[in-house]
């Protein structure tokens, strides 16, 4: 009994190896609604707008569905206004009035007011893209 008592009390205590607990660490990624991406569109668009008039070129053609602005999905917790409808008409118009050929209004002042019109809207609805947009404008 005596040698029991030895070989249980003499035992080197064993060190269990934990395993290191491992987190899984999971991002969400930045979806943007379908809003967000047009308007994405429609700054790069605009970027192009102004680089071909600054060209001395004269854009043509509008290659987006400005329409789209009455229907697509917006960003999470945002909705469409009256204030935001009363707007988009009006963006409409001038963004379609800087291809419009027959215009006797010159091609800067146009495109200046079609960006004065985005930079209206978002002074109300969206003021985070502000210092974005007014880049935009032609000096």
């Amino acid at each position: 009994m005596l040698s029991f008592l030895m070989l249980t009390s003499c035992k080197k205590e064993e060190k269990v190896a934990e395993d290191p607990i491992k987190k899984t660490v999971e991002y969400d990624m930045y979806q943007p609604s379908e809003m967000a991406g047009f308007m994405n569109a429609m700054y790069a668009y605009n970027q192009q707008l102004k680089a071909q008039i600054v060209a001395g070129e004269t854009p043509t053609n509008l290659p987006l569905d400005l329409l789209k602005l009455h229907s697509a999905e917006m960003t999470d917790g945002k909705s469409r206004t009256q204030n935001w409808e009363s707007f988009v008409n009006v963006f409409i118009n001038s963004q379609e009035a800087i291809v419009d050929t027959l215009s006797n209004t010159e091609l800067k002042e146009r495109y200046n007011v079609a960006i004065n019109n985005c930079l209206s809207c978002h002074k109300t609805e969206c003021t985070g893209p502000i210092p974005k947009i007014k880049k935009l404008l032609i000096q």
